[in-house]
């Protein structure tokens, strides 16, 4: 952990580390890390800083005498008059303030919730550890998001396979010490994905990385959590649980347990997030009029009900049930629907059959609008035809785990992104901050 020396409160002190290829030409495109601070400038009063675009800023402050650009800590710093107003640039953009003292402060209590810039001042400091982030191909459009809201690059590690379908890892970064995150959901192709997370953490703990902590947006296995009337099945999630923790990985970060007691399999701390953070802001964002949560069968009531408690909007439950073998299920509504704007809320969607079904019974007993949120879009089998040929309004899902082509192209679903979510928690998690503060 970086920790710096302390500092007048008229000044502004940026650190920042750039990595840069053998060359003369400093622009973005030449940087193979960029600038931990790449996304803040600062205006101060002097003509020579007014707005730079990120180029030039990287073009002006990281060009050595002598052309030969290499690893380095940069010290960028200037003094703001107290007649000055300071902007910082970056988005979201913190509000202008006339005096220095209380600019650096909201600086350095904002600085690390969206970048990974050290700051120190006289009567406070905030510190970022210095991590990694690598993933495989389950995900890797979401680990780039992840560390682009970081402002870091990238870990470079080959994931490939061999013509006989092994999998081989080389990671080809020096990890010697480092705090690493490897974001790996296991979706389908579930298998080969959980191999390919339990290779990565074994390379890494091999190349003598200082922790490994397992970014695992979507845990597969999930819904085999138990032996149901004493089957002779195996509880298949902890079987996973226990290769995860016997490989090496040092803590565990996930999305929406199915169900939240399958933290107990790990013998490692393990910080199950929600996604619900995500999809509230979508839900504010919408301004539905005349709302009514729905929980799709009795076993989402508690998710339901905390979703419409954050809301202050009302509670729906469809209750399924199947009066004899062989006979139609049947859907009985609990609340008052008709009329109203519908949210059916679930942690994932496989097939889409329940929810598929439950816009059905929701449109019969009146419902204006069904639109369904669940995190985890699975969407196996023929669920892009039941959802199309269904009556239900929306379905909005988030990049847990990616969609393909064609559901990507499917009219009803909309997706949202966890990046920001997750970057917030890996850095919490590698600073030793809270994680629970985040959705109080």
């Amino acid at each position: 952990m970086r920790r710096f020396e302390s500092f007048r409160p008229s000044h502004f002190l940026l650190y920042a580390v750039a990595q840069a290829k053998t060359g003369s030409d400093m622009s973005q495109s030449t940087l193979t890390q960029p600038a931990r601070a790449i996304r803040i400038g600062l205006r101060a009063a002097s003509p020579n800083f007014t707005e730079m675009s990120q180029a030039s800023f990287l073009a002006n402050t990281f060009r050595q005498p002598g052309g030969s650009p290499k690893l380095r800590a940069i010290t960028w710093m200037t003094r703001a008059s107290q007649q000055s107003t300071p902007t910082l640039l970056r988005s979201p953009c913190i509000p202008e303030y006339k005096n220095d003292a209380i600019a650096s402060q909201l600086l350095a209590e904002n600085a690390g919730i969206y970048t990974s810039i050290h700051i120190k001042t006289e009567s406070k400091e905030l510190a970022v550890a210095d991590l990694m982030v690598f993933t495989g191909n389950a995900n890797p459009e979401l680990a780039q998001k992840i560390v682009d809201h970081m402002a870091i690059p990238l870990g470079e590690a080959a994931v490939k396979r061999f013509s006989d379908g092994e999998i081989a890892v080389e990671i080809t970064d020096n990890v010697r010490g480092r705090d690493v995150f490897v974001v790996q959901s296991t979706c389908q192709p579930t298998n080969r994905n959980l191999m390919e997370l339990i290779l990565l953490v074994d390379a890494l703990r091999r190349a003598s990385a200082g922790r490994v902590t397992a970014v695992v947006p979507y845990f597969g296995y999930a819904r085999q959590d138990r032996r149901v009337r004493s089957q002779r099945v195996p509880i298949s999630a902890k079987v996973v649980a226990d290769m995860m923790v016997s490989v090496g990985i040092d803590r565990v970060l996930t999305v929406d347990l199915h169900a939240e007691q399958i933290q107990g399999f790990f013998d490692v701390p393990v910080d199950n997030v929600y996604g619900s953070s995500v999809l509230l802001d979508d839900i504010e964002r919408q301004k539905y009029q005349n709302l009514v949560v729905v929980s799709p069968d009795i076993g989402g009531v508690v998710r339901a009900r905390a979703v419409a408690k954050s809301l202050d909007c009302e509670l729906a439950i469809i209750d399924k049930r199947r009066p004899a073998a062989n006979v139609a299920e049947v859907m009985n509504i609990i609340g008052e629907v008709s009329g109203r704007t519908c949210l059916l809320v679930d942690d994932m969607v496989d097939t889409a059959g329940t929810l598929c079904n439950a816009a059905n019974a929701l449109k019969e007993h009146g419902a204006e609008k069904v639109v369904a949120y669940c995190t985890h879009p699975v969407l196996s089998g023929n669920a892009i035809s039941n959802l199309n040929n269904s009556v239900l309004d929306e379905l909005v899902v988030t990049d847990s785990i990616p969609l393909g082509d064609k559901m990507e192209k499917a009219p009803k679903i909309r997706q949202l992104t966890l990046s920001a979510m997750l970057a917030e928690s890996m850095r919490r998690i590698s600073n030793e901050e809270s994680l629970s503060a985040m959705f109080r």
